[in-house]
């Protein structure tokens, strides 16, 4: 058999024996070995043509080969540590991710107190050595319980008339779920009424503008030309929250739109009903923010209610 076929069946059998061998090895070690194996078997088989008059070839074969699988083992291992070293750093810094993204101004209290009102829960809560009230829309909880929340909008010597009772300091939460984050993440959370993003779904009716006055997509599609200033609308009342902030919240649609918005939200101490339509006079303000996320593209501020 001539050295050709010695070397031909030299690295078909070297290769099977370390594909077996090394199976279980990551494959940037494995690539290792191969390697390893290839320049190794090259430089035998220079050797095996040198000593082949002296030597018998067969010999030169066998101990070439087996030093070839040692060689792709030990380059494997190192290469495989190597990987394995690496791998836990990447995966702790993926589980670190979420934690860094945790909001700073989450909290996790725990009820003394509850006062339920018609639209809205008061609590007494505990976090730490700290005691504060917080409202969220009317929810049962009991005293005791342990709830969660991001965020709050700070109000100082709040008056609620219909507990008759001036709060010093309480936080208006939009959300909260019950216990601790981790296990409250998949639950419902409870949404404040006057949420800044309303959900109401736009109702098909058709009211005339007031005399004098513009339509609320007339309003949507020109706002700038609006800003910070009194205009006249007339609508169909779609929602109402009271005593927020001093004062009533007024969602009104009158049938017409611009880019997908219709329902306009109006602050006024002036007491209407849903359902009821009527014409309100307002300044108009652009990107107001109150704080906490709750803010409005437009909305209209101190309205009075007019007559016709």
């Amino acid at each position: 058999m001539c050295e050709t076929s010695y070397f031909s069946d030299f690295v078909v059998s070297s290769s099977g024996t370390i594909a077996t061998s090394v199976g279980t090895l990551s494959m940037t070690g494995l690539s290792a070995g191969i390697i390893g194996l290839f320049v190794i078997a090259a430089f035998l088989f220079m050797v095996a043509k040198g000593t082949a008059k002296n030597k018998s070839i067969a010999v030169v074969y066998n101990v070439g080969m087996y030093i070839c699988v040692v060689l792709a083992i030990v380059l494997g291992l190192s290469f495989r540590e190597a990987d394995e070293q690496v791998q836990p750093q990447g995966q702790a810094q993926m589980h670190s991710q979420p934690q860094l993204q945790a909001s700073p101004d989450l909290h996790t209290v725990g009820v003394q107190d509850v006062i339920q009102a018609s639209s809205y829960t008061y609590l007494n809560v505990k976090e730490g050595d700290n005691t504060f009230w917080m409202a969220i829309a009317k929810k049962d909880i009991k005293v005791g319980e342990t709830i969660s929340f991001a965020g709050g909008l700070e109000m100082k010597n709040f008056e609620s008339k219909e507990l008759q009772r001036t709060f010093e300091t309480i936080y208006f939460v939009d959300r909260i779920v019950s216990g601790e984050p981790s296990a409250a993440a998949s639950q419902q959370p409870a949404v404040m009424p006057h949420r800044m993003k309303s959900e109401i779904e736009k109702q098909e009716f058709s009211i005339e503008p007031a005399e004098g006055g513009i339509t609320i997509g007339e309003l949507f599609g020109n706002s700038d030309s609006y800003a910070d200033k009194a205009v006249l609308i007339k609508g169909k009342v779609t929602k109402v929250n009271r005593a927020i902030m001093d004062r009533n919240w007024v969602h009104i649609q009158d049938g017409t739109s611009d880019s997908g918005k219709y329902d306009l939200t109006i602050t006024t101490n002036e007491d209407v009903n849903v359902g009821e339509v009527v014409t309100f006079e307002g300044k108009i303000t652009l990107n107001k923010d109150f704080g906490s996320g709750y803010s409005y593209e437009v909305i209209m501020e101190e309205a009075r209610r007019k007559t016709e």
